[in-house]
């Protein structure tokens, strides 16, 4: 998979604090490159981050880890 391999989805998850950067980190760890970025919150409660990024590992190992996040609620590709 090269670099430019450029990939989209939304997370939906509880909006507490730390949940946005948690996301974020886990998004660095695994080599991925922010491209593109909105995010929004529902009722202060629920937080919906759509992505586009690029990566040089396997999409799915990202979402993987993502979705273990106590947090997060969805995934959407």
């Amino acid at each position: 998979m090269s670099n430019n391999d450029q990939h989209q989805f939304t997370i939906t998850a509880y909006d507490k604090l730390g949940t946005l950067e948690r996301i974020l980190r886990v998004i660095r760890h695994r080599g991925g490159h922010i491209k593109q970025m909105q995010m929004q919150t529902k009722d202060d409660q629920i937080l919906s981050l759509s992505l586009a990024l690029t990566t040089k590992r396997p999409i799915s190992a990202l979402l993987n880890q993502i979705d273990k996040l106590v947090d997060v609620i969805s995934i959407e590709i």
